[in-house]
């Protein structure tokens, strides 16, 4: 009786395996929300870091964060790291920022987990106005397979997504004042 339940536990361990290998070897997370403020306004508060972070939904999430700015905190090559122990620790950097319609990120993780992630921030004008932006807030980076494995049990993009959300509002009230 314990064999048969011991196979049927390694079949079935198996069987998970196997599908977890058969699991896309990439990401993405996207959100969007038009926000009422003009492109170069919303580029201002993405491509500098300082101001990235007053609506940084990952910062709002633990206040007590310990972060460090590199001498640039705008446009490429500036960096931010942090340390914290609800958000993790990891750093970003801005490797391109194309004024008023795009800023890409590289975002890396060192806890809880290991991750080397693209962010790419996307401004268009909202039906050709000045007035209005579609910000779209995107990111995206391998799966390897231990992190396929956990995939099958967690929804990176319902996660995620939720914390895009609530960061794309944070930044239209920001972008209001």
């Amino acid at each position: 009786m314990i064999k048969t339940i011991a196979l049927i536990v390694l079949a079935a361990l198996a069987l998970l395996l196997a599908y977890a290998a058969t699991r896309p070897d990439s990401f993405r997370v996207e959100r969007s929300r038009v926000i009422e403020a003009p492109p170069e306004r919303v580029f201002g508060l993405v491509q500098d870091l300082r101001q990235f972070n007053t609506w940084n939904p990952y910062e709002r999430k633990d206040p007590g964060a310990k972060g460090e700015y590199s001498a640039a905190t705008a446009g490429p090559g500036a960096r931010y790291a942090w340390q914290s122990d609800k958000v993790g620790t990891g750093s970003m950097e801005i490797t391109e920022a194309t004024a008023p319609s795009h800023v890409g990120m590289k975002l890396d993780f060192v806890a809880p987990f290991e991750a080397h992630n693209r962010v790419d921030f996307t401004l268009q004008p909202e039906d050709g106005s000045a007035r209005a932006t579609r910000v779209t807030w995107a990111m995206h980076g391998p799966v390897p397979y231990l992190a396929k494995i956990m995939h099958l049990f967690f929804d990176m993009d319902r996660m995620v997504g939720k914390d895009f959300e609530d960061g794309l509002a944070f930044l239209a009230a920001e972008a209001a004042k």
